[in-house]
């Protein structure tokens, strides 16, 4: 796109906002990033790409209404945010039809994510009986000793392109302890959030409690860094997870980074396989394979793989292309060019390194839609050290691969850099008792293709894929957003004087009745 062509694009299409102290503000940057409707190459709107003054007063403003916020009481609280669930219910198809929009999964999957996002604000809702401290008597002579949760300040948050709005609504538990926030959107699908953060504006939250600052890198970057940062919640690929865990922790903040992931399927000779067929391919082609639980490796039995190849490549080849919106498509596009160009770039790779093509997704023909960025589910027969097997490939590429035993299973899947996910469709309890005892990752499934923990468990995984002390939602989110302050105390011992009086009538009564 040369410059002519985006100055005209500017004049056209909206430029969205910041979200400031209760006010939306145009941002005074002159960069901003196209938002492209994937499935045909239009520009729908421009985002900002702020300036650091612009996160420096963000943050300011949120500081400012830290105290105030923070000395409201957790039932009200509790009680906005119930205003937002009720909202966020009114407002599901709209939302899901922006997430289409500006991301390309299909309406199904949207409104899926939203489904799950909701639970996010309903878990939060009980805060006043999630903020309880604790509190023991008599730890010595006349000692007591007890801990409150504080809130610390302002959180920055900064979720990912592939669920705009589930993950954007981490935001729901900082605000419930007490804190205030600064969000950043993906630069790639921020409308989302920014609609979102009108319906919280209309549920009644004071100014400067939720602030969107839109941006990139160098906005994030800030956010990281910035002094009157607490902490920072990060959803994203494992390179940038490490980075941002590294910059934020050497700058004295709590860093809470889910990273990437290479998730397995174990399937056993034992399995039902017309119940683990569906099951496994829309855990590897849902939301366009853009999403960390996806199923990345398929690890089949040797005595079964003959006839469960054939059934899945089937499977694979009856998910449609096209656009979200038709409720016969199964598969929306990807989300950017750099995305489509990654996956072509990873099937060339893998193919060099001796990975063979067992159904080929490149270059599909959709019909109206020639500009669309769309790539077809695609397979490959690969060893563990192939490219397409060991990096992850945020997209519909997936691996195949015949084990001979359990035990080879469990090995391959612990030799991953990551540590995300794994899962073992089998109807042998023993079977599924090892695989659950001595595997190595921080979500395991048995015969569910996508164990994707509801919002009252927590999420997240190991090695690589999680960088922090605290996982992600549930009471690891309260836990990431407080602060436990102990207090020690000791009083004089109250010794009662005794009495000379003679007891009246009236107060022998009394001691009866108490």
């Amino acid at each position: 796109m040369n410059c002519a062509d985006f100055r005209k694009i500017q004049m056209e299409v909206n430029k969205l906002k910041n979200y400031m102290n209760g006010e939306w503000v145009d941002s005074k940057t002159e960069s901003y990033f196209p938002i492209i409707n994937s499935l045909d190459g239009n520009t729908v709107a421009l985002c900002p790409d702020s300036t650091i003054n612009e996160v420096d007063l963000a943050v300011s403003l949120a500081k400012k209404a830290f105290k105030s916020w923070r000395n409201t009481i957790p039932t009200r609280r509790a009680d906005i945010l119930y205003t937002l669930r009720e909202k966020l219910l009114s407002a599901r198809d709209e939302l899901a039809e922006i997430i289409t929009l500006e991301h390309g999964k299909t309406l199904s999957d949207a409104k899926g994510e939203l489904m799950r996002a909701i639970q996010y604000v309903e878990h939060p809702c009980g805060i006043p009986e999630l903020l309880k401290g604790s509190h023991s008597e008599d730890v010595g002579t006349g000692v007591d000793e007890y801990y409150i949760r504080e809130p610390l300040g302002v959180f920055s948050l900064l979720p990912p392109f592939n669920f705009p709005a589930m993950i954007a609504l981490y935001f729901t538990w900082p605000i419930a302890c007490g804190n205030t926030v600064v969000v950043k959107p993906s630069e790639l699908c921020p409308m989302t959030m920014l609609r979102i953060m009108e319906l919280a504006e209309e549920s009644g939250f004071p100014p400067g409690v939720l602030n969107v600052i839109n941006g990139g890198p160098r906005v994030g970057g800030r956010l990281c860094t910035h002094p009157d940062i607490e902490g920072v919640t990060f959803v994203g690929s494992s390179r940038v997870a490490e980075t941002v865990y590294r910059t934020a922790t050497s700058h004295g903040k709590r860093a809470q980074c889910q990273g990437g992931a290479k998730n397995h399927v174990l399937v056993m000779e034992d399995a039902n396989l017309d119940e683990a067929i569906p099951n496994i391919v829309n855990s590897c082609f849902g939301h366009t394979s853009q999403r960390c639980f996806a199923v990345s490796n398929v690890l089949i039995s040797e005595k079964i793989y003959d006839s469960f190849k054939e059934k899945f490549i089937y499977s694979c080849k009856e998910l449609k292309l096209g656009d979200g919106r038709n409720p016969k498509v199964s598969m929306g596009p990807v989300v950017s060019k750099q995305a489509l160009d990654r996956l072509y770039e990873a099937v060339e790779i893998a193919s060099k390194q001796g990975a063979k093509i067992i159904l080929d997704g490149r270059n599909p023909k959709i019909d109206g839609y020639p500009d669309g960025l769309f790539f077809g589910p695609t397979l490959l027969e690969a060893q563990p050290e192939n490219f397409a097997f060991k990096e992850e490939i945020f997209g519909p590429v997936r691996c195949v691969k015949s084990v001979q035993t359990l035990a080879e299973a469990i090995n391959i899947i612990n030799l991953s850099a990551y540590g995300h996910t794994a899962v073992i469709y089998t109807q042998n309890g023993g079977w599924a008792r090892h695989f659950i005892r001595n595997i190595n990752t921080g979500q395991i499934g048995v015969n569910v293709g996508t164990p994707a923990p509801i919002a009252f468990y927590p999420v997240g995984g190991r090695k690589i894929s999680f960088y922090g002390s605290h996982r992600g939602r549930a009471n690891d989110a309260i836990d990431f957003y407080t602060d436990k302050k102990v207090v020690v105390t000791k009083w004089s011992s109250y010794i009662e004087k005794p009495t000379s009086e003679k007891p009246t009538e009236a107060n022998e009564r009394s001691s009866v009745l108490f």
